[in-house]
């Protein structure tokens, strides 16, 4: 019986996973009741990075995030605002950073500096950190980066892993096989 239904559930699994796979992204809009931000380091210095200026909440941005990215699979990883000195660049300031990962096919790395909760910066030193764009303070600034893969790689990813997978299980088939005696 389960000869007969392996074919198939492997054809129906894989149908599944490259449907996935070959599904587009989906293309970020702006943030909403925020300023694009012009300024070097927040355009196109940095290959698919974006900054806007803001005053919505972290629990703002994050959600317009999480609602642009609608997927069958997402993970959401937060991380300590350090690392954002590596996934952007090693003057950035950040106050959280999150990322928001569809497995095989896209990272968003969201990073909040919000002046008035600098932790790199004693309370009373805060107001020289404010954020002033063309004369207008804001409360915090975003960065976002997107770190996409393409589909040929996405593809020859899925098949390398299938491939493993197989070869695992034949692996274990004949080492119970060998070793049953």
């Amino acid at each position: 019986m389960f000869k007969k239904i392996f074919p198939i559930l492997v054809v129906l699994v894989n149908a599944f996973f490259l449907a996935y796979l070959l599904i587009p992204t989906p293309v970020l809009k702006d943030l909403p009741n925020s300023v694009k931000s012009d300024e070097p380091g927040d355009t196109v210095q940095m290959e698919n990075v974006t900054a806007f200026y803001t005053n919505l909440s972290r629990t703002e941005v994050i959600n317009f995030y999480r609602s642009a990215y609608t997927s069958p699979i997402l993970i959401r990883l937060n991380y300590p605002p350090e690392y954002a000195k590596t996934i952007f660049r090693d003057t950035m300031q950040s106050y959280y950073l999150e990322e928001f990962s569809i497995p095989f096919k896209e990272s968003l790395y969201i990073n909040g500096y919000e002046w008035e909760n600098d932790v790199f910066t004693k309370p009373e030193k805060r107001a020289a950190n404010k954020m002033i764009f063309k004369g207008i303070e804001y409360k915090s600034k975003i960065t976002i980066k997107v770190i996409p893969t393409s589909i040929p790689i996405r593809l020859l990813n899925f098949f390398i892993i299938e491939a493993s997978l197989v070869g695992l299980f034949y692996l274990y088939r004949n080492f119970k096989k060998n070793n049953a005696h």
